[in-house]
């Protein structure tokens, strides 16, 4: 009898195993409309997503399945699960820290290329690199407002972080594994559920017409305010002011540049040049970033052969001037150069 109770018991508990696989695996591979939308704590994010250009790629690619990863997954589900049914307020859906620098690599498997630019370029600093640099650690003393560009997703503040807190250190970090985490992940300029439109052949047969219906692209970049813990697209970002003495400069309506500014900002009074400011002056007032600076990579090496023939109005290579595009040691700031700057 015992016998038949133990291979009964084995029997129910491998059917109930392949039961519960092959209701996971099915819904796993259920189109989003029929599963992750059933529920009414995610209809939201799902209402975005079926409007981005993200709308063909399933819901599990980015964000992985209940069991994918690991310990966190199952505790938040569970707590969605559980909230659901005792009606309490959940709070919004958000990615962690990990999730976050996690789906770099997911982003990779498509843009590959942006991947490549971006993880040449200074955007790709690590904890390491910021956080424990002598030089500009001597000079200020870290704060919590670093962590509004450099570690946005961050799940604590700055003495969670490092320590000592003071210009002497010597610095080290108290997360250690975070030492080769990027700062800068993709989405603390990207967000993924983004209204955006897919892209389509056009009629070669006519190719005059090409052009005239290629729709027109709207800026995908944005902010992630870490404070609001919301992305901010670029278009609701504010213009700045930037003064030059009493002088306003003008300022480039490119939405790239209420981009940049967030990070690359002046100081209090707005003073061109002031702190991380870089907004173009005297030759270059009024240009924008993007004028120059190839996203993603912020490679401007072809920056000036965009705009200036070999010899510029002034019989001058303008390539040879003595400028920082030049020479990065050089007195005449490329973002500040003025003609008097080298035509003395």
């Amino acid at each position: 009898m015992t016998k038949k109770i133990i291979i009964f018991s084995l029997v129910l508990l491998v059917a109930t195993v392949a039961t519960s696989l092959g209701v996971y695996t099915h819904w796993t591979k259920k189109s989003p409309a029929k599963s992750c939308a059933s529920c009414h704590e995610i209809e939201n994010s799902f209402t975005r997503w079926a409007m981005s250009s993200h709308r063909d790629v399933n819901c599990t690619a980015c964000h992985g399945t209940a069991l994918s990863n690991g310990f966190h997954s199952i505790e938040e589900k569970s707590r969605m699960f559980f909230r659901h049914f005792t009606r309490e307020k959940d709070d919004p859906v958000k990615l962690t820290e990990a999730q976050n620098i996690k789906m770099i690599e997911n982003c990779r498997k498509c843009h590959a290329d942006e991947f490549n630019k971006w993880h040449s370029s200074g955007h790709s600093a690590t904890y390491e690199a910021i956080f424990l640099n002598e030089e500009q650690n001597n000079l200020e003393q870290l704060n919590f407002d670093c962590l509004r560009c450099h570690g946005m997703f961050f799940e604590g503040n700055i003495r969670d972080l490092v320590e000592p807190l003071d210009t002497a250190g010597p610095w080290q970090l108290k997360l250690p594994h975070k030492k080769e985490d990027p700062t800068i992940p993709c989405m603390a300029c990207h967000q993924i559920h983004q209204q955006g439109n897919l892209a389509f052949t056009p009629d070669h047969s006519n190719p005059e017409s090409i052009f005239y219906t290629r729709p027109e692209r709207r800026f995908q970049g944005g902010f992630y305010d870490r404070h609001e813990e919301r992305f901010l697209h670029a278009s609701i970002l504010p213009d700045a002011k930037i003064y030059q003495y009493n002088k306003q400069l003008e300022w480039n309506s490119d939405p790239a540049q209420r981009m940049c500014i967030q990070c690359h900002a002046p100081n209090a009074m707005h003073a061109s040049g002031s702190e991380d400011d870089r907004t173009p002056r005297g030759v270059h007032e009024g240009l924008s970033c993007r004028s120059c600076h190839q996203l993603h990579s912020n490679d401007a090496r072809e920056s000036c052969r965009q705009c200036h023939p070999a010899i510029s109005n002034c019989n001058l290579d303008v390539e040879q001037m003595n400028t920082t595009y030049k020479d990065k040691n050089s007195p005449n700031n490329i973002h500040f150069v003025e003609c008097g700057d080298c035509h003395k």
